[in-house]
C-alpha cells in the first residue's frame, strides 16, 4: 500500500512527515487557472481542484494506494485570492488585508484505490491580519514568499509576524487539515497507527 500526496507543496509534505506519515509525491500538473475553475465560488473551487488533482494522479498509478489531493485559496470580501502574479499585486492585496479578516479554504480529496472509496470535503479557517505599515508590507514582499502561496501569505514563514489571530485549524492554513485527514482515514478503516505504516517502504518523489 502506498500513501501518495498529489501536490508539490513543501508545506503539505512537511506536515505529513512531521505527523509520522510517509508520503510519496506525485505532482498532478493540473492547470488551476482555467475558466472552468475560476468561474466557481472559492468554496466549490477548492473541492473541485482537490478532486481533479487526486483523480489525475489516480490515473497514473497502479496497485493499492491512498491518494491525497488538496487545494487552498484565501477568500476575502467574496473574492478568491490565489497566488499573486506580481509583487505589485502582492502589495495591493496586503494593503487590503491590513487589519482585516478573511477565510482560508482547503479542499481535500482522499481516494482509497484498494476499496474503491473516496471522501472529499472542505475545511475553513479564519485568518486575521494585524494593521500593516507600508514598510512591513514592502519588507515582506521583497522576500518573494507571497508570490508562491495561496493568498500571498503563510503561517509558517516570513508572514507569520503579520498575522494576529486565526480561528480554526492551524494545519489547514498551512495546506492540509491533519485532523480532517486522520478522521477520513479512520472512516476508511485505517487507524492512525496503521496510517503511519502505509508507504513506509516505498516513500519517494516523482515529478
Amino acid at each position: 500500500m502506498r500513501l501518495v500526496l498529489a501536490s508539490q507543496s513543501p508545506s503539505r509534505k512537511r506536515l505529513l512527515e512531521g505527523a509520522g506519515l510517509h508520503p510519496e509525491i506525485i505532482i498532478s500538473h493540473v492547470d488551476e487557472e482555467t475558466e472552468h475553475f475560476n468561474s466557481m465560488s472559492p468554496v466549490d473551487m477548492v473541492i473541485a481542484l482537490a478532486i481533479t488533482k487526486a483523480h489525475t494522479v489516480r490515473e497514473q498509478i497502479e496497485g493499492d494506494a491512498i491518494i491525497i489531493g488538496c487545494d487552498s485559496t484565501f477568500e476575502f470580501e467574496g473574492e478568491s485570492f490565489g497566488k499573486p502574479e506580481t509583487p505589485a499585486i502582492a502589495i495591493e492585496r496586503a494593503k487590503r488585508l491590513s487589519g482585516k479578516t478573511g477565510l482560508l479554504h482547503t479542499g481535500h480529496c482522499i481516494i482509497d484505490t484498494k476499496q474503491s472509496r473516496e471522501l472529499a470535503d472542505r475545511v475553513t479557517t479564519s485568518v486575521t491580519f494585524d494593521v500593516l505599515s507600508d514598510e512591513l508590507i514592502a519588507d515582506y514582499v521583497t522576500t518573494g514568499e507571497p508570490l508562491k502561496v495561496a493568498g500571498g501569505f503563510t503561517l509558517d514563514g516570513f508572514s507569520s509576524p503579520l498575522i494576529s489571530a486565526i480561528d480554526g485549524d492551524y494545519t489547514n492554513v498551512v495546506g492540509i487539515s491533519m485532523a480532517y485527514l486522520r478522521k477520513s482515514l479512520e472512516h476508511l478503516g485505517y487507524s492512525w497507527p496503521e496510517a503511519k505504516k502505509i508507504g513506509r517502504a516505498s516513500c519517494r518523489e516523482r515529478v
